[in-house]
């Protein structure tokens, strides 16, 4: 490569310069290697299903403190197993083990976990095929599966 690539001819050497060069652009190397893909539980997609293996409650950071619900699910695409957050007031009482629930990513910064939940990166929208905003809401029974 050129030391200053100027001139009439020089846009080889630049293209070449700048295809060498965005490789060290930590973001482009992490797509461009599908890096995040790959450590993605949901494999790149925006939401997946799962079989609820327990009910755990986790503690949120400081300075809040509450026990937030969430349950362990594995799921059905890989096997992988994550930890997803139920949002609402009472949304535990809809979910038991064995039920397929529908996660979907929580929201926070570069697929990071929310707020103040260390470690929940998924959300449950729905349980058993049912919503369950609209499950909390009182609109629907849950369906037995």
């Amino acid at each position: 490569m050129g030391d200053s690539t100027k001139g009439l001819y020089a846009a080889r050497s630049l293209k070449r310069k700048r295809k060498h060069f965005r490789w060290k652009y930590r973001y482009f190397k992490r797509r461009a290697l599908r890096l995040d893909i790959k450590s993605d539980p949901l494999e790149g997609a925006p939401m997946g299903r799962g079989i609820v293996l327990e009910k755990v409650g986790v503690e949120s950071k400081q300075p809040n403190s509450a026990i937030r619900k969430c349950v362990r699910l594995q799921l059905i695409k890989n096997g992988r197993q994550v930890t997803a957050f139920l949002p609402g007031d009472g949304a535990l009482n809809y979910v038991d083990e064995h039920d397929e629930v529908m996660i979907c990513g929580i929201g926070g910064s570069r697929g990071r976990s929310m707020g103040d939940i260390p470690g929940v990166r998924y959300l449950v929208t729905s349980v058993n095929g049912a919503s369950l905003n609209s499950l909390i809401l009182g609109k629907k029974e849950k369906p037995m599966r």
